[in-house]
């Protein structure tokens, strides 16, 4: 399978039940979905799949599930979220065994972490792996950032191949074009960035991930790929309701209600979050009706 990352990656969801358990079946038919509505990859444990409130066994069932499901027919590229250097290194390595095409390296932080520990952070986790690492930055959720600086030194890692950006600093976007490796914006995790995922694609950006609307993302990838602009800003311009939604309410849990209305049983996010409400069902549910994404009654 190529190494050579591009398309429409969707962060999965995390489905748990009660007990703790895994929901194998669900996260199992969530992937198969997804893989027929053509998307290019599947990333398990990203913010989207609460990686943060996960232990070690439920992350590595989660991964599991997701790679006997992919069967490889596409990459998968799993999340890698820690406060050490050390657990990250071990989850990457463990990730990488269990057959992972690729990494997504993200810093959880509870002390403010200085520029030279970030970079080694990221670079002893690439180092831990033979296979593409992405960098993750969410300056929104975490308590350190990718500074343009510690960008250019991890580009010398030559595992180190894409940056996930779900800040609001485009110059970070236009920067990659000329480093060694390509920039990936979020339509899910951006909602406040006006025309990203488009935007991105124009900067020579290598995709994007969005979990409610595989087939219209895709298509929205592929538009932007053919060089096709204005076709691809008017389906955004369509699409860009939903990413409000994200912006309104917690991404957790407008993803897993959107997902639960579309007849996947994924539960509510895991507490303390809060789960959507029936004013945001309700909202979400008339957003994914506009798509043609919800079963029909009756």
């Amino acid at each position: 399978m190529s190494t050579e990352f591009h398309g429409v990656f969707p962060y999965l969801v995390s489905p748990v039940n009660a007990t703790g358990r895994v929901k194998d079946e669900v996260l199992g038919r969530l992937c198969e979905h997804l893989i027929a509505a053509g998307v290019h990859g599947l990333t398990p444990l990203g913010s989207t799949g609460e990686f943060a409130y996960l232990d070690r066994a439920q992350k590595r069932r989660v991964v599991e599930v997701t790679l006997e499901a992919a069967a490889g027919r596409v990459p998968v590229v799993a999340g890698v979220a820690a406060t050490t250097t050390a657990e990250a290194v071990r989850q990457a390595a463990e990730f990488e065994r269990l057959g992972c095409a690729g990494i997504l390296a993200i810093l959880e932080a509870y002390f403010p972490v200085p520029e030279d520990g970030v970079v080694a952070y990221f670079e002893a986790t690439a180092n831990a792996v033979a296979c593409p690492v992405v960098l993750y930055t969410n300056p929104q959720f975490q308590r350190s950032d990718l500074s343009l600086g510690a960008i250019e030194r991890l580009a010398q890692t030559e595992n180190i191949r894409y940056l996930k950006d779900a800040s609001t600093d485009t110059g970070r976007l236009l920067f990659s074009r000329s480093s060694t490796w390509s920039a990936t914006g979020s339509a899910s995790s951006a909602p406040r960035r006006t025309s990203r995922p488009a935007s991105c694609c124009s900067a020579a950006g290598a995709g994007w991930r969005g979990p409610l609307i595989p087939r219209q993302s895709v298509r929205l990838y592929e538009l932007c790929r053919a060089g096709h602009w204005d076709e691809a800003m008017a389906l955004q311009r369509e699409l860009w309701r939903i990413n409000q939604l994200f912006a309104k309410y917690a991404l957790a849990a407008c993803i897993q209600g959107g997902l639960a209305l579309q007849g996947f049983a994924v539960g509510d996010p895991l507490p303390p979050q809060p789960a959507l409400d029936a004013a945001g069902r309700e909202e979400v549910r008339s957003a994914l009706a506009t798509q043609g994404v919800l079963p029909r009654s009756g």
